[in-house]
């Protein structure tokens, strides 16, 4: 996500009672690293909306100690995320509101806003059933509570479907950006059965995946198809191949995280609860564009469709794509996947209305010419088909639970 952002619908506050002065907050996220750089954009963005607010933001590092102007700052507000048991003291001994930017509970007593791992482990899962695979593996970062979570989540989804998900346990305590662990990676990965699914924690734990996938000589995504968390376009876009991640809602976070300072800086009390901010979508790129049949054509039917469907695609369509006749690539499909050209069109387009219905406020009518049907009345009708409900209705039992963005 990129410039000013509009207020989440969860956000949105009425008139506040005005505050004495311009609030001292002091703002403790580091600016190395991509998801941290838009939490900051979202509390910028927020600021400019209700602000003015004096802001201290000095240098910092992720799992810094607590730094030496804290001792002798004098604040309205804070705004961290606090990584370690040492940071959590210092802030504790300011007693101004704050708010926490991270998952480790190391106060539990002030209110967290982070990602949602279980639905980052969610779109993971589903990103790669789509795919066909059949096998799965997740590579994280033990020294990460929310890396071994978010693992959790996803074992847990592969094996509620009927398969297994190894896990990488390294056998030493590599240090961060070791080579000798993307050996070690390297090594694990020729063991694993193939074509495999793997979900690393975060992206750069993705890339070096492939990496290692280079060095034990296994070609992406053919083999081994990688799926990171986070986005981080630099990252992404430098790996080979290109790496897929998962979209947090980042920038969102940062907003929804001061509006809470807000209210608290304004005297209301708030209870310390976990606010869940789920991931936007996936972007997909090469590590993970493929299926996972062995039957090219069939993949590639199947690639079409998921590039094409929102256009408004038939099955005439897909055929013109693949050099079959209509009757073999329909029977090879159907024998492969269980499912016709015509429902996987279908069924690739129902998940992104899905996904627009929860996710945005855009009307029936844009997300009908989003999803590739020319009426409205059209989708109403093949949604109610599929899912037994209206769309409206599913966006009505939906939404109150995930921060929806803005129609454009």
């Amino acid at each position: 996500m990129s410039g000013e952002m509009d207020p989440p619908p969860s956000a949105r506050i009425g008139r506040l009672p005005p505050l004495s002065q311009t609030p001292k907050v002091a703002l403790m996220i580091e600016t190395s690293n991509a998801y941290a750089r838009r939490l900051l954009a979202g509390v910028r963005d927020y600021i400019r909306s209700h602000g003015p607010w004096n802001v201290h933001l000095a240098e910092h590092s992720r799992g810094d100690s607590p730094p030496t102007w804290i001792a002798d700052w004098n604040g309205d507000g804070v705004l961290a995320r606090v990584e370690n048991k040492q940071i959590a003291r210092a802030l504790a001994d300011l007693h101004v509101p704050l708010v926490d930017l991270a998952s480790h509970r190391h106060l539990p007593g002030v209110p967290v806003v982070t990602t949602d791992d279980a639905h980052i482990a969610r779109l993971a899962f589903q990103h790669f059933r789509e795919r066909e695979f059949r096998h799965f593996a997740y590579c994280g970062v033990k020294r990460f509570a929310w890396s071994m979570r978010r693992g959790g989540f996803f074992d847990k989804l592969v094996r509620e479907a009927g398969f297994s998900c190894e896990h990488y346990v390294p056998a030493l305590d590599f240090g961060p950006d070791s080579d000798a662990e993307t050996d070690a990676v390297a090594d694990w990965l020729r063991k694993l059965p193939q074509p495999i699914a793997l979900f690393a924690a975060y992206d750069a734990r993705g890339q070096q995946v492939l990496e290692a996938c280079q060095r034990a000589e296994l070609s992406v995504p053919e083999q081994v198809a990688v799926l990171g968390v986070d986005n981080d376009d630099l990252l992404c876009e430098f790996s080979l191949p290109p790496l897929s991640s998962i979209i947090p809602d980042t920038q969102r976070a940062g907003w929804e995280a001061a509006a809470l300072l807000d209210r608290m800086m304004r005297g209301e009390q708030m209870a310390p609860e976990i606010h869940r901010i789920p991931p936007i979508g996936i972007c997909a790129r090469q590590s993970t564009d493929v299926t996972a049949v062995e039957d090219v054509h069939v993949a590639k039917a199947a690639q079409f469709i998921r590039e094409h469907a929102r256009e408004g695609i038939d099955v005439g369509d897909v055929v013109a794509a693949v050099p079959l006749a209509r009757r073999v690539l329909e029977k090879r499909f159907r024998s492969l996947l269980g499912r016709t050209l015509r429902e996987e069109i279908t069924r690739v387009q129902m998940q992104r209305v899905k996904d627009l219905l929860v996710g945005t406020d855009l009307s029936l009518a844009q997300i009908a010419e989003r999803t590739g049907f020319r009426h409205v009345e059209y989708l109403t009708v093949s949604f109610k088909r599929e899912y037994g409900i209206p769309p409206s209705v599913y966006r009505l039992k939906h939404q109150s639970h995930h921060p929806r963005a803005p129609a454009e």
